[in-house]
């Protein structure tokens, strides 16, 4: 009898097991939903970007420290907002018609809408002060070097930019790095007397050093 209570126990609970594991599971609405790992479904709302959108602020650790309540009044001092385009075999930096960026034309830094840096407070890049503010970055490559540009034509897309709104140039070095990015990436590092913006792609490093204002 006992031995018997037992075998329907077992059985009653890898049933169960079964039943919890099929694919169509009632949610709490009784709506049954597909659970299996690899099924796969349209997004019905909005695809997903080819190159999607990100952040980077400086200090890196922003984000954290907010959503944790360790600093929750402070600002920061940048950050910028971007579009991460993908390698995907192609041509990135050269002379060639089928370069991605070629050299002495504008590029947006990354993809869809322009590039955007926002200073909370007042800084100075390559000896002049940049106000407080918010600015379209983009920038001019070339095989040793890259021109840097800051502009207020905010919220433009693509490849338009409006020079007559340029407020800032500066030229930097670019250096050869390896392994190549497949990813363009922009982020803020700290150094003694500020930060530098790193934007890399590829084997491609330009860094733009951005100092406090005194």
């Amino acid at each position: 009898m006992i031995k018997s209570l037992q075998t329907l126990i077992i059985l009653f609970f890898f049933a169960g097991n079964f039943l919890s594991c099929n694919d169509n599971v009632k949610n709490n609405t009784g709506v049954a939903t597909n659970t299996l790992p690899g099924s796969k479904s349209v997004n019905p709302y909005a695809a997903v970007d080819q190159s999607p959108m990100d952040m980077s602020y400086f200090p890196a650790d922003y984000g954290i420290k907010k959503m944790k309540a360790i600093d929750s009044f402070s600002l920061p001092v940048a950050r910028v907002i971007y579009s991460r385009p993908q390698k995907k075999g192609r041509v990135l930096f050269g002379n060639s018609d089928q370069s991605l960026c070629q050299y002495g034309k504008e590029w947006r830094l990354g993809a869809n809408e322009a590039t955007e840096i926002e200073f909370f407070k007042e800084v100075v890049i390559a000896g002049k002060l940049i106000p407080q503010g918010k600015y379209i970055i983009y920038c001019i490559p070339y095989a040793d070097k890259w021109a840097i540009v800051l502009n207020s034509n905010l919220f433009s897309w693509g490849l338009n930019m409006d020079a007559s709104k340029d407020i800032f140039k500066t030229e930097i070095l670019i250096e050869l790095q390896s392994p190549a990015l497949e990813h363009f990436t922009m982020v803020f590092d700290t150094e003694t007397q500020g930060m530098n913006l790193i934007m890399a792609w590829d084997n491609v490093k330009a860094v733009l050093p951005i100092a406090y204002a005194k």
